[in-house]
């Protein structure tokens, strides 16, 4: 969430910046200020009555001491005049704080300078690209045929169960997705991140406090009796860890680590983009998270992505880095880079890890604080990272690295698979 102050600043400013994402409602900017305003003048009333009330219970006191009762008693007789004054203004104020956090909800986070102007994910920005695309025959399987051929994921078996995008992993398979998962989470904690296991539902505050709502209830699933919701990324449980704690200074950067299983209700559209695992509604992903100043953000934004590269590099997949344009961004991003792994057999790019920067924007929510040098409370910046998200990567593993009669598994992975190959 914005904070006022930076609408109030510059508000001309902020509209060219919503405009970046393509915000259909710069006018709301003026109406919070308009609404701020009207806040502020009803809290100036509040107090000044308030401080009558108070001067006069002390001025009370004294007339008694004074001996002059009559006088206490007619002022006391004000009192009740002037208390009756403050429920009004009290209830007007309640409304129009309401309101503005209903409209500043509305605003999604102000994209970086970084951020490049366009609409579709045709306009994003290919950073670099690493890593070499296998030269494969013309006999090469895509990954759902190769998953069958190796029994390695039923997607008729997770339909019969749940529902289409539930795959069942079996025996390699399941061994493989576990296999990654450990991977990841060693290469994580070894550089320096923390691990958690977080619960996999959360209530409405730490959904709010990250941004998923109000803006992605129709994405989440949602347990109405007892009003949880299932994450959608380990983001959410693990930056939550936070909220309404002060930091000390010293103790920035927090580098957070999680594995989850995240559940996605908009993945259910048809056709080859989402088939076998493109797209699913359950899918395994590993996260990090840091907390740290403002003044060094964007130092450890390019630090996660420098990362997550290095992840990619050791499992020898063929990479892209995108920078997102506006119109690409998540609502609560002020910069995302993207990272698409070549899935060879479907001679096509599929995304993997997204690492934002979301500045202030969740912290403010969340009420996520420091203590600086000189003692002043500040928000801190959050940022987060796919590292990574399992069913691309698989899908690519086992495309890239197929052979007439086996797959083989990346060097890295060979203690964690216990085989170098699937066969």
């Amino acid at each position: 969430m914005l904070q006022v102050n930076v609408l109030r600043n510059n508000p001309e400013w902020v509209k060219e910046r919503l405009a970046v994402k393509h915000f259909k409602q710069p006018e709301l900017v003026d109406e919070i200020i308009a609404l701020d305003d009207k806040r502020k003048k009803l809290q100036l009333e509040f107090d000044n009555t308030q401080a009558k009330i108070n001067s006069s219970s002390k001025d009370i006191g004294k007339l008694m001491g004074q001996g002059k009762k009559d006088e206490a008693e007619n002022l006391k007789a004000s009192i009740p005049q002037l208390k009756a004054a403050l429920e009004p203004v009290k209830d007007e104020m309640q409304q129009a704080e309401k309101q503005l956090q209903d409209l500043l909800v509305i605003l999604p986070n102000l994209p970086s300078e970084l951020v490049p102007v366009g609409r579709t994910p045709e306009d994003n920005v290919v950073v670099r690209e690493g890593g070499l695309k296998p030269d494969l025959n013309a006999a090469a399987l895509p990954h759902w045929e190769l998953a069958k051929k190796y029994n390695l994921i039923d997607f008729e078996l997770g339909t019969k169960i749940t529902g289409a995008g539930f795959p069942v992993y079996i025996n390699k398979g399941a061994r493989i997705q576990r296999a990654l998962i450990q991977y990841f989470l060693d290469y994580n904690t070894n550089a320096g991140y923390t691990e958690y296991l977080p619960p996999f539902v959360v209530n409405e505050d730490s959904a709010y406090g990250t941004g998923q709502l109000p803006d992605k209830e129709g994405q989440m699933y949602f347990v109405d009796e007892d009003k949880f919701y299932l994450i959608p990324t380990a983001e959410v449980p693990v930056t939550n860890v936070y909220r309404d704690v002060i930091v000390k200074e010293d103790e920035l950067p927090i580098k957070m680590t999680a594995y989850t299983p995240c559940f996605r209700r908009e993945a259910g559209s048809y056709g080859k983009d989402v088939r076998g695992l493109n797209r699913l509604h359950q899918f395994e992903k590993v996260e990090i998270i840091q907390l740290t100043q403002p003044s060094k953000s964007y130092d450890t934004l390019d630090e996660m992505v420098a990362h997550v590269e290095k992840l990619l590099q050791t499992l020898g997949l063929p990479y892209r880095i995108l920078r997102l344009c506006g119109g690409d961004m998540g609502f609560t991003s002020a910069l995302t880079y993207d990272f698409e792994v070549y899935s060879a057999a479907q001679q096509r790019w599929l995304e993997v890890s997204s690492v934002s920067n979301f500045e202030s924007y969740q912290t403010n929510r969340l009420k996520c604080r420091y203590k600086d040098a000189n003692g002043k409370t500040q928000l801190v910046h959050s940022l987060n990272g796919s590292s990574l998200a399992l069913p691309r990567i698989l899908a690519s593993l086992l495309e890239n690295n197929q052979t007439s009669d086996s797959i083989k598994i990346p060097v890295v992975l060979w203690k964690y698979f216990g085989s170098e190959e699937i066969r």
